[in-house]
């Protein structure tokens, strides 16, 4: 096998293919999605064969071809067939290889579909204008909110119009939801999990039957009356609101957490120190003036100036200003003032040499309440980032002081534990006892599960979200360990990119445990298929709900839970589905 790339015989006589480019987990499981619900012929182009998920792609069955090399250069690109290609999707490398690789695959097949995997979704906005056929999506920004939800302990939600849609489980399921999405749920056992099963659109009906009281007392919300042994398990369901689900916190909890962030923008731990030591002394000051003065007024009046440096002496023979003790607490004073003048100085000097935002610093003592994000990789980063933007502290733990989203962190004030010690003790230095999550999100399985087992060792009742991409290890850690939510960042981004490479727009993507439900815009064109089919027709085989309806006369307004289930779709008419994978394959095919 050379860097040039290899391929097998058969890669020259494959007509109408899809190029997967990648040895990484998305490339995995994309390969797998095109092949098990699309059913199209794909040829693997894989840096490795012998490393990260490389042995498992060379495996999977109904590859068409595989062909390995370091780089994606225009001979390797010939070599996987790029000329008679439907498709091409660049989910590995760097922003700058997959750009390149991009712009060389059009040259090749000006008509090719091409879907890139990119961090920078701005630059990806740019890219779009360049490439005609070309899709740039980033794998992190879609798994990243199912993660930082987790934590934060709220639904994800995906906006569509006006909307957010969301999953509620059990108890918060309300009578007016948009759609019945998952019935026989059993957390030691998701395989018997049915996602979206055959329960018409409305689910009323279904939800008052579960609210009624029975012979033995009220049913629990989201359970079916006598239910069959196979069929006992909560339910779930897609609800909209106008606005995002709100997070619960109190003012003064924010405020709290806005004072620390300040303190920490502003100042180290010793020049904190330094400034609560002075500050409680002109306090302390300021009520012995008050005391002999017994005016308000005049002890801010005095106090400020000597605090500014500006006291004036008592000369002998002169009364005492508030007696001995009055001029001890002036003196007092007025040196704790002359201490200002060199820490605002070096508050100053701090924060220009070390950035917007000063360097990462560790987690101070007032550190409550916090998520603890293990792993500042592109997920881990943007889980941060997100979670930092609703207010709530967060704290950052990373092994490699080189990764990239130590940089990113930085930039928005958050302290970083930086060290290849043991994940026990990163934790304590986290304040791990005392956060409410911990995201575990390293690109390790075995890492992930052991900072799981240690955040639970720390506080057995914390709230755990892991990253998992093994399913049956993820089934094992949820019948195991009952507070720990698993997501896998390839199972969430991947239908996203199979969608775009197959021409379709997926809105989001909304976990239901580990099972994955897709909200997607079809468009009733030519060719799609879709002109002159009722929503009974799309529905009829299965995995999939309309949701909504725009019709071509009223663009802008989207029509929810569509009464007119027997009109037909005309050119120029929309539907907003909720769809499996493989429902979502079936109208995209």
């Amino acid at each position: 096998m050379t860097d040039e790339g290899r391929g097998t015989p058969q890669t020259g006589t494959i007509r109408g293919h899809y190029i997967v480019c990648g040895g990484n987990a998305i490339a995995h499981r994309l390969i797998q999605e095109l092949i098990e619900q699309y059913e199209v012929p794909v040829v693997a182009l894989v840096p490795d064969l012998a490393r990260e998920h490389g042995p498992r792609i060379e495996q999977l069955p109904g590859v068409s071809a595989v062909v390995e090399s370091a780089t994606i250069t225009e001979d390797v690109l010939r070599t996987a067939g790029i000329g008679t290609a439907l498709g091409i999707a660049l989910v590995d490398a760097t922003d700058q290889e997959n750009i390149h690789a991009a712009l060389t695959a059009q040259q090749c097949n000006a008509e090719v579909r091409i879907v890139l995997r990119i961090f920078n979704q701005r630059l990806g906005e740019h890219l779009e204008r360049l490439l005609p056929n070309g899709i740039a999506l980033s794998g992190s920004a879609t798994a990243a909110p199912a993660f930082a939800n987790g934590a934060l302990g709220r639904p994800n939600s995906v906006q569509v119009g006006d909307r957010f849609l969301y999953v509620a489980h059990g108890e918060d399921i309300r009578d007016n939801q948009v759609c019945l999405v998952a019935d026989r749920i059993d957390p030691n056992d998701l395989g018997a999990m049915r996602l979206l099963p055959d329960a018409g659109s409305r689910a009323s009906a279904y939800i008052e039957l579960a609210q009624r009281v029975g012979d033995e007392g009220p049913i629990e919300i989201g359970r079916r009356q006598d239910p069959a042994p196979e069929e006992r398990g909560q339910v779930a369901a897609l609800q909209a609101l106008t606005s995002e689900p709100p997070l619960p916190i109190p003012l003064w909890k924010r405020l709290r957490w806005w004072g620390q962030d300040a303190l920490r923008y502003f100042t180290s731990a010793r020049l904190r120190m330094v400034l609560t030591t002075a500050l409680v002394a002109v306090l302390v000051g300021a009520a012995v003036l008050w005391q002999h003065s017994g005016s308000l007024g005049w002890t801010l009046y005095y106090t400020l100036l000597d605090v500014a440096g500006a006291a004036q002496p008592d000369m002998p023979g002169q009364e005492l200003t508030g007696g001995a003790a009055g001029r001890a607490a002036q003196v007092l004073i007025t040196f704790c003032g002359i201490t200002f003048v060199p820490v605002a100085t070096a508050i100053v000097v701090e924060a220009l040499a070390s950035g917007r935002r000063g360097i990462p610093r560790a987690p101070g003592a007032r550190t409550r309440d916090h998520v603890v994000v293990v792993g500042l990789g592109n997920v881990g980063s943007r889980v941060a980032a997100l979670v930092h933007g609703t207010g709530v502290p967060v704290v950052c733990i990373e092994r490699d002081p080189q990764a990239r989203g130590i940089e990113a962190v930085r930039a928005l004030g958050l302290p970083v534990v930086i060290g290849d010690g043991p994940l026990a003790a990163q934790l304590v230095r986290a304040r791990a006892r005392h956060a409410r999550a911990v995201v575990a999100v390293t690109s390790d399985d075995a890492a992930n599960l052991e900072a799981a087992l240690e955040a639970r060792a720390v506080r057995p009742d914390i709230r755990i979200v892991v990253r998992l991409f093994d399913d049956n290890f993820a089934h094992l850690v949820y019948a195991t360990l009952g507070n720990v939510a698993s997501r896998s960042v390839s199972y969430l981004a991947a239908p996203a990119f199979a969608a775009a490479l197959m021409g379709r727009e997926v809105l989001g993507t909304l976990s239901v445990y580990r099972h994955v439900l897709l909200i997607a815009e079809l468009a009733a064109d030519e060719g799609s298929g879709l002109i002159g089919q009722d929503i009974g027709d799309i529905e009829g085989p299965g995995g999939v709900r309309v949701i909504a309806v725009r019709l071509a006369r009223l663009p802008r307004e989207y029509l929810w839970n569509y009464a007119d289930r027997a009109r037909r779709l005309a050119a120029g008419d929309r539907v907003v589905v909720a769809a499996t994978r493989a429902g979502l394959a079936r109208l995209i095919q």
